[in-house]
């Protein structure tokens, strides 16, 4: 009777330990999924995102481009001083076949906000909503301006817009990956605004 009853316990234990390793496993297999971050020289972390026009952006559609990430708040100073550095930037390299998508994750931005400065400004680019943060903490941006270049898929540089003079980064690093070249200097440090994302 001891035999069996010990048989059962000792089942019933693993049975749990077996429930439990399952459970872990799941989640650790979920979580680099979930966690990546972005990584120079690695394939960029996807994401889907609302436009203030209503439309859905998803990076991976954008596979075969070469593709700016631009980390963008109204609000902040810095971010509307390079507002029109931006946009010629922007104007001048999708002639090029280049896709600039600037991104709002402040959270307490709304839609209707941003697509006022949008029109007023004439932005030639979509402003994508990541008000959770979500993308911004997966590409870990800190600042506004806060940018970012991929190259059909494969983030290439990272960090400021410029260097407070008149060397311009993110030109760089599209002049190079549009004539098949490494990019010269592939992070800087970014300068701006903290990102006010939400506690």
């Amino acid at each position: 009777m001891r035999l069996a009853s010990a048989v059962v316990g000792s089942c019933a234990m693993l049975l749990l330990f077996a429930v439990a390793a399952s459970a872990q496993n799941a989640a650790e297999g979920d979580k680099p999924q979930e966690a990546r971050k972005a990584e120079l020289g690695q394939p960029a972390p996807d994401f889907e995102l609302k436009g203030i026009d209503g439309q859905d952006y998803k990076l991976s559609a954008y596979s075969d481009k070469v593709v700016v990430l631009e980390w963008f708040n109204q609000d902040c100073p810095v971010s509307r001083h390079y507002r029109s550095k931006m946009n010629e930037l922007a104007t001048k390299y999708a002639k090029s076949g280049v896709v600039w998508l600037a991104i709002d994750s402040t959270h307490y931005q709304k839609p209707e906000k941003d697509a006022e400065y949008h029109k007023q400004h004439e932005m030639p680019c979509p402003i994508l909503m990541d008000t959770d943060g979500k993308v911004g903490h997966a590409y870990e941006a800190r600042t506004t301006p806060h940018m970012f270049v991929v190259n059909k898929g494969t983030l290439v540089y990272a960090g400021a817009i410029d260097d407070h003079g008149s060397r311009n980064y993110v030109q760089d690093a599209l002049d190079s990956v549009l004539a098949g070249k490494e990019v010269p200097l592939a992070r800087t440090q970014p300068f701006g605004c903290s990102v006010k994302y939400a506690r």
